[in-house]
Formats: C-alpha cells, sequence, structure tokens
C-alpha cells in the first residue's frame, strides 16, 4: 500500500510489518514516513483481515497519542502527521523488545501466572519485556537477558542504564496516558511499546506506534464494554457485522484520543496575602509557578482581621472544581495559612515574607501549628536548587496536570541515569507525609487523583 503523498519524496522501503510500512524520505534527512495499512491482526497474524478505515484510525490514534507524551516531556521519534494515514517519525533502529505495562491482570498474564484471578491490581503498575520473536511467540525475557544479549543499535550498545531508561520511562508513559484517560472515564489496563535509537542524535526514544491495537481500554473499568482490539481477538467467526463491531470500537477510541489533546490541565495556584505590601513578594512566586505553566492568582486578604472575607474566597476557588494550591503569604503572626489549611481540603503552603530582624521570631507561627492543622513551609519565594527544592504548589499539582508530574519525577539527579533525562517512576518520587488522619480522609475524598495510593509529590 504506497501511502499517497505526492507532496513528499519517498524512498525505498525501508521495512514492512502486518500493520504499517516504513519509507525513506530523501527531501527530510534523519526521517521516515509511517504508513498505516487497512489490515487488523491477531495471534502473530494468525488471524488477519482487511479493515476499511483503519488506517486513517490508527494513525489518528498514534499521532494524537505522541503529542501528548511529547508534552509531557516524554521523548518519542514522532515528528508530526503528514496525511490521514501517515505520519513522519525520525529514523530509528528498533530495539526489539516489546515492554507490557500492566495495571490489571489479565490476558497473557492470567495464563502464565496461573492463580492470579481477573482484575488482581498492581501497584506500581507491573512492567514485562517479550523478545520479538514471532516464530517462537515472543517470548518473555528477563532485564539480565537483554543486557546480556549484547544489543547495539545505531552505534549505542544496550546495557543497565539503557534497560533502566526503557522501564522507567515505560512506566512513565503508562501512567501519563492512564491519567489521560482518567477524565474520559476510561480505564487504560494495559500497554505495549516500543523503543527504538534515533539515527541522528544516538537517543533511546519511544518509537514505532500507539493506537487501539497497542493497549486494553476498559469503560467505566468495564471489561464486557472493552473497545481495544481485544474485541477482534475474541471474535468466534469474522463476519462483515463482526468487523463493522470492531471498526465502531477503533472509531470511539480515536475520536476521544483527540479529546484527550483538547481537554488541558486546569489546575491553578491563588496566592493569597495578608496586605498589599507583600505584592512584591506575591509577584515572585507568580513568576515562578509561569515557569512551569501553572496558572497563578493574587488575592489579598487578612485571616485576622478579616476571617469571613477570607473563608468566602476560600469557598470562592473551591466551587468551581478546578484543582488549587492555595500559597500563604502573611509577615508577622501567619494566621492565614493555618486558618486556610484547618478550613479547606486543598493544599496550602506557607511562604511567608521573613524580614531580616524579625525573621527568627514570625517563622514560627508557620511552623507550630494546631493539631491536624497541615501546611508546608518555604521561606523563599523564588526556586532554589532544581535538583532538590521545586515549587511545592507545582509538585502538589503534579498528580493533576501530568506534564508537570513527569517534569518533576524528573528533577531528581540522584536516582537518574547519567546519560538521558528522561521520565523516571513513581517509585524515585518523594511523598508527602500526612500525620493528621482528618486531613489525609478530606485530601483523598476531594481529590480523584488520588487512585490507590497517595501520589502528592512534595519535596520537604
Amino acid at each position: 500500500m504506497a501511502p499517497a503523498a505526492s507532496d513528499l519524496k519517498l524512498g525505498k522501503k525501508v521495512n514492512e510489518g502486518k500493520t504499517k510500512e516504513v519509507y525513506e524520505l530523501p527531501d527530510i534527512p534523519g526521517c521516515v514516513l509511517m504508513q498505516s495499512k487497512d489490515q487488523i491482526t491477531a495471534g502473530n497474524a494468525a488471524r488477519k483481515d482487511r479493515m476499511e478505515g483503519k488506517a486513517a484510525i490508527s494513525n489518528t490514534t498514534t499521532s494524537c497519542v505522541f503529542q501528548l507524551l511529547q508534552e509531557a516531556g516524554i521523548k518519542t521519534a514522532f515528528v508530526r502527521k503528514h496525511s490521514d494515514t501517515a505520519f513522519i517519525a525520525a529514523h530509528c533502529e528498533m530495539i526489539p523488545i516489546e515492554w507490557v505495562c500492566r495495571r490489571i491482570a489479565t490476558g497473557s498474564f492470567l495464563k502464565r501466572n496461573p492463580g492470579v484471578k481477573e482484575g488482581y491490581k498492581f501497584y506500581p503498575p507491573k512492567i514485562e519485556m517479550f523478545y520479538k520473536d514471532d516464530a517462537n511467540n515472543d517470548p518473555q525475557w528477563s532485564e539480565e537477558q537483554i543486557i546480556e544479549a549484547k544489543f547495539c543499535f545505531a552505534g549505542l550498545t544496550i546495557g543497565q542504564t539503557e534497560v533502566d531508561i526503557m522501564a522507567r520511562s515505560t512506566q512513565a508513559i503508562f501512567e501519563i496516558l492512564e491519567k489521560a484517560w482518567q477524565p474520559q472515564n476510561c480505564t487504560l489496563v494495559d500497554l505495549k511499546i516500543e523503543f527504538g535509537v534515533n539515527m541522528l542524535t544516538k537517543e533511546i526514544v519511544l518509537a514505532d506506534v500507539i493506537d487501539n491495537d497497542s493497549w486494553r481500554l476498559w469503560p467505566a473499568g468495564d471489561r464486557s464494554q472493552q473497545k481495544d482490539k481485544q474485541s477482534y481477538r475474541d471474535l468466534k467467526e469474522v463476519t462483515p457485522e463482526a468487523l463493522q463491531m470492531v471498526k465502531r470500537n477503533f472509531e470511539w477510541v480515536s475520536e476521544r484520543v483527540e479529546l484527550l489533546l483538547k481537554t488541558k490541565s486546569q489546575g491553578r495556584v491563588v496566592v493569597l496575602m495578608g496586605s498589599p505590601s507583600d505584592l512584591s513578594h506575591c509577584e515572585k512566586i507568580k513568576k515562578a509557578c509561569a515557569t512551569f505553566g501553572i496558572p497563578c492568582e493574587l488575592r489579598v486578604t487578612s485571616a485576622h482581621k478579616g476571617p469571613d472575607e477570607t473563608l468566602r474566597i476560600k469557598a470562592e476557588y473551591e466551587g468551581d472544581g478546578i484543582p488549587t494550591v492555595f500559597v500563604a503569604v502573611a509577615g508577622r503572626s501567619n494566621g492565614l495559612g493555618p486558618v486556610m489549611s484547618g478550613n479547606t481540603a486543598y493544599p496550602v503552603v506557607n511562604c511567608p515574607p521573613l524580614s531580616a530582624d524579625w525573621g527568627t521570631q514570625d517563622v514560627w507561627s508557620s511552623l507550630r501549628l494546631p493539631s491536624d492543622v497541615i501546611t508546608s513551609r518555604r521561606v523563599s519565594s523564588q526556586k532554589n536548587s532544581r535538583a532538590n527544592k521545586l515549587p511545592e504548589a507545582q509538585q502538589m499539582l503534579g498528580n493533576i496536570k501530568h506534564q508537570v508530574q513527569v517534569f518533576f519525577k524528573d528533577s531528581f539527579p540522584q536516582r537518574r541515569t547519567a546519560c538521558h533525562s528522561q521520565a523516571l517512576s513513581t517509585a524515585q518520587t518523594p511523598r508527602l507525609h500526612l500525620a493528621g488522619s482528618s486531613q489525609l480522609k478530606r485530601l483523598i475524598n476531594r481529590s480523584d487523583t488520588l487512585a490507590g495510593e497517595i501520589g502528592w509529590a512534595v519535596a520537604a
């Protein structure tokens, strides 16, 4: 299936798989054209059928997913969508390992692990590797096997560091997509991806495609409503009517994937200052938020002089459903932060404008608080070293805004591989320790982003 691309000069066919073809692009050095086919397969092509329109559906899905991941800071081979059925990508030498990340036990995992019931959930998600070998049904490999294979692609030898990069990136990619699907009330059950080595940069990047063949999606967490390729695998007989049902499922996913790009996170920071004299201090906080693309609003209110007004402002921001972090800026005796924390389920950060004369005394009003009144403290409105002191608000919003979350995870070099700065797993993310049980319960009740584990990422 040669691509209809009259405006693009095609070179030789580099590769052809079950569902796509890859062509060189002589006029775009270092790039190839990824052309999808109207073909659907299962069981290493033991079952194979033509499905009209699948090429366009798959191309739309892949293009949207890769754009979403790039916005989240993941390095991919994707360059841009070229046509309805093709996209341009960086030319990579593919690493013949399929990386599978699972949140829920189902499918082949149950066959390989008898005794595990379908629906068992993995925290953190479980990662498996499979060597691409159709003749042997893609056997499962361990990290040690991958390392001992001594693969070398585009001049890069695949060792422990490279395996770590792929493993951690796999989990980060899964978690980004999992969170992206949540507003659609759709559960990402598992995901299969592949990596390649960019021929020009010699970096490991997410490559190949991520389309409806690559994952399991259960609307409302209900397997009977599955919209992925499993609906094709499960067919007892492939009939025109059955293929139309499968196609409708693929179209459903393609339409909603486009919504993932349009649905932008609305997390925000609201800075409450006790006096207009604190404005310069607050402007620095707003500037720091802008660095991470987080909307920031400044308000003036005094919890001592106008507690009713303070609580009215708080209620104003709680009523619209937008995830919010409050930053309290109050000098002298800080009543603003504790009052806010005691009356809201949203996180509160104290950032007092300490003076040289009274700073050592004033800071105690932000440190010694009543029981179950919990705030984070910062004594500088500016970002310190990126290595270990990112702004708390940016970190708290990390589980709401996945782009920020991945950036935050990648900012801790002590657990990061030296030669690449790719997204790390939640295993490396510091956790917020909440001492007050009532505050913890309120946070869990109010936040739909805490799924199965407390994910507030805060550097103490």
